[in-house]
């Protein structure tokens, strides 16, 4: 019969004649496990950790076909169990994730006041090599890897990087902005991971299953959006423009500003003085806070003042510029 299944062969003395043979457990065929056997079913895990650092899981992502305004093809997540809470590093190479690892190991014992018993990963390189071992060795904390070509037994991280890909995509995508963000995206996919709502914290934030604070989102804004930056009265002159337009690309966890990128110079910059424009907003219809006088008869002044005076140039400090007129 085709090595037909167990199931439809003793089916068939139902539905046709001429076939008999006995109601007995067939024995595993060799062929059938050849041509036909799958894997078996992946339970669901039941067990949950309880405190801090108890288990973490880390996974590696990448190579990202378009390098980041930082260099870096990868990034490596480690996410605690007990918190869901996750942290991010972006790397140029696979061979950065131990230092990754390192950073958060020190950084997280630090916040938490617990220390990392259980590290669990999959079979990769980044993961399997004597410098690995020699510093969980060191640390005393017990390495769980999946086995090989079976990434459901590392569920919680591989989940964890697909949902931060699937986030950064999408929050690229509504803003219109190319792949070489794609760091800043999942950044900021991070960050506002740990402060949703999560089910198997019984939908807290895993940023108050790790602080014990509710997180405060007032400061929340869309990415991508056009925002005008303060400029410090350092870095302007008398009449330069106050602010500056830029794009919103992120939060800072370890300072209250925003990251902001600024198309004009190519550079990324921190502040807390940040005012999201409306959609269509140009630099002609920003809202001024007093009132402004025309300016024509300034203008035809100042031509007048062009053609009867000569500029004078007064020696500052570390440069040289005009300051007035002079007859």
């Amino acid at each position: 019969m085709g090595h037909l299944n167990e199931a439809s062969l003793k089916r068939l003395k139902q539905v046709a004649n001429g076939i008999d043979f006995k109601n007995e457990a067939l024995a595993d065929c060799v062929s059938c496990l050849e041509g036909k056997q799958a894997r078996l079913p992946f339970p669901t895990s039941d067990s949950r950790t309880t405190d801090l650092l108890e288990l973490v899981h880390s996974d590696l992502c990448g190579p990202v076909e378009v390098p980041s305004f930082g260099g870096s093809r990868y990034f490596v997540t480690f996410v605690d169990d007990a918190s869901k809470k996750v942290v991010v590093f972006f790397l140029e190479r696979k061979s950065q994730v131990l230092e990754a690892f390192q950073r958060f190991k020190a950084s997280a014992e630090r916040q938490s006041g617990q220390k990392l018993k259980i590290l669990r990963t999959d079979n990769g390189t980044e993961y399997v090599n004597k410098g690995f071992r020699q510093v969980l060795e060191r640390e005393g904390i017990r390495h769980q890897t999946s086995c090989p070509y079976t990434p459901e037994q590392n569920g919680v991280a591989e989940r964890m990087n697909r949902t931060l890909v699937e986030k950064a995509r999408c929050m690229l995508n509504d803003a219109k902005l190319g792949k070489e963000f794609w760091a800043e995206a999942v950044s900021t996919a991070a960050y506002l991971v740990n402060r949703c709502p999560t089910r198997s914290l019984e939908y807290k934030t895993p940023e108050e299953a790790w602080t014990g604070k509710k997180p405060n989102l007032r400061h929340l804004k869309i990415f991508g959006s056009n925002v005008m930056t303060h400029v410090p009265k350092v870095k302007r002159k008398k009449f330069d423009p106050k602010s500056k337009k830029g794009i919103f690309v992120g939060y800072c966890e370890d300072t209250k500003g925003y990251r902001v990128f600024e198309p004009t110079s190519g550079e990324f910059r921190v502040s807390r003085d940040v005012v999201v424009l409306a959609e269509g907003a140009t630099s002609a219809s920003v809202a001024c806070d007093h009132d402004v006088k025309p300016v024509e008869f300034i203008e035809l002044h100042f031509e007048e003042m062009v053609t009867t005076r000569r500029p004078t140039k007064r020696f500052c400090a570390d440069r040289t510029e005009t300051i007035g007129f002079e007859r």
